[in-house]
């Protein structure tokens, strides 16, 4: 094999749908139930008013993507590695919890131990010994939010909030956006550092992962208007850079397997941006495929997103994407979440959530999501989940875990972190399951029923 030939083992990222959503027999069941709930609770009614259950399409499907380390069945949960590493656990840990894939930070790895190790090790799936297909998001999310000083997770509701309750308060900002790229400083030791388009894109190709995005302005749901404006505009000629570079270092890297590139849908709450947004990277695409250049082989959707509204703006950015490639929502874990976002469309997601929540001592349960460093664990002998099942709650007892929580021993965080992985990725592989089998509708009901109790129709 020469220097400039490609792997012959390297294939294209491909999608191919299975079963529609839509095509589902009990999906009017679905439809009859968000207007219920939307007009018969008075909080909701602007939301009803404004964009009602009815008018959705119920993009939802079940697909395949296929990529040059294995495929990943859709709908899928994707655990995020932040550092090449999920958090308290080892790859063969996370492997036995039905994960598919694992999403790594281009900003983290950048910063230590630098792209160039990453690459020299045969990139991110090699180094930290992940045998199966990798995601790396842009680094735009890090430097926006950890630069500009956003809290951990954008807000999903604005209400009786003001812009310090969302922006952390700092004496100098350690980002600064210009049309070109983002300056901002280390986390790590407040070095000087700039971001562009190109930057992202050289990064992330030494990184090696299968699925990327495109580098994108991230902004909150506090911004005006007028901003959002000014984001999406940037961010669709930042796009246009990345695609660019993309195919750039696409000719360059021939002895590494081919990479995807996915474009990030931006535009908060707002309909006309959220679909100008969508149209506008679908035509650029399409221009460069036109031209013989590669395009991008999927979409993220990005931003804050009010929970209320969270399946209507999926549904509108899906409305405007092609139907062959597939979607990802980043951020997004809650279990009524995945069920609206997977309705409106949306094929994977990411979100550290779980794995936050069990280093802390939160589990997820069927009857809900409890903390297991409460008292009334201490002598509680009972598996944290019987049902879900599993290798902890086979193996350990809560009262055990909280023994841990209060000595502080990692174990405690391993233990939690593990369960609720396997837990979050088992219920979209259900989700996935009741779409197949037609039985969406009924799956959904009896899940959040029990998940949420009297309130479960507020969650749809």
């Amino acid at each position: 094999m020469t220097d400039n030939a490609r792997p012959q083992a390297s294939a294209d990222l491909s999608f191919e749908v299975h079963t529609r959503l839509r095509d589902c027999p009990d999906i009017d069941t679905v439809r009859e139930q968000q207007i219920q709930a939307q007009q018969g609770a008075a909080q909701q009614q602007r939301t009803t008013e404004q964009h009602p259950a009815s008018t959705r399409q119920f993009l939802g499907r079940t697909g395949t993507i296929h990529t040059p380390h294995g495929d990943i069945h859709t709908p899928a949960f994707i655990p995020v590695a932040t550092k090449a590493t999920v958090k308290t656990l080892t790859p063969e840990q996370v492997r036995s919890t039905g994960a598919q894939a694992i999403l790594s930070n281009a900003y983290h790895l950048y910063l230590q131990p630098g792209p160039d190790i990453v690459d020299e090790a045969g990139g991110v799936a090699a180094f930290e010994n992940w045998r199966g297909p990798t995601y790396t998001d842009s680094g735009g999310f890090q430097v926006m939010s950890l630069g500009v000083g956003y809290k951990k997770v954008l807000a999903m509701d604005t209400k009786g909030l003001s812009e310090k309750d969302i922006i952390a308060q700092q004496k100098k900002r350690m980002a600064v956006v210009d049309e070109d790229g983002v300056d901002f400083r280390s986390v790590i030791d407040g070095s000087k550092h700039r971001f562009t388009p190109e930057v992202s894109m050289q990064i992330q190709h030494e990184l090696g992962a299968d699925i990327m995005f495109a580098f994108d302005e991230l902004t909150t749901l506090v911004n005006t208007r007028h901003y959002q404006e000014q984001s999406v505009a940037r961010t669709h000629r930042w796009a246009a850079r990345c695609l660019e570079e993309h195919q750039r270092q696409t000719d360059l890297r021939s002895h590494r397997p081919l990479q995807s590139l996915w474009g990030v849908v931006q535009g908060a709450q707002y309909e006309d941006l959220r679909r100008q947004a969508a149209r506008g990277l679908v035509e650029l695409s399409e221009q460069a495929e036109s031209e013989g250049r590669r395009g991008f082989g999927g979409f993220g959707i990005g931003g804050a997103l009010e929970k209320e509204n969270l399946g209507t703006i999926v549904d509108w950015v899906c409305q405007e994407l092609p139907e062959d490639k597939p979607r990802h929502l980043l951020g997004i874990s809650e279990p009524d979440d995945l069920f609206t976002a997977i309705a409106a469309g949306a094929d994977t997601f990411d979100c550290v959530a779980p794995t936050r929540l069990g280093r802390r001592g939160g589990v997820y349960t069927l009857d809900g999501r409890m903390n297991l460093a409460a008292a009334r664990f201490k002598r509680d002998f009972s598996p944290i989940d019987a049902e879900t099942g599993g290798y902890v709650s086979e193996n350990y007892s809560r009262a055990y875990i909280h023994h841990l929580l209060k000595a502080k021993e990692f174990l405690a965080g391993t233990l939690c972190t593990l369960h609720n992985l396997h837990f979050m990725v088992g219920l979209v592989d259900q989700i996935r399951a009741s779409i197949d089998e037609g039985r969406f509708a009924e799956f959904r009901e009896q899940f959040l029923s029990r998940y949420y109790g009297d309130t479960w129709l507020d969650h749809i």
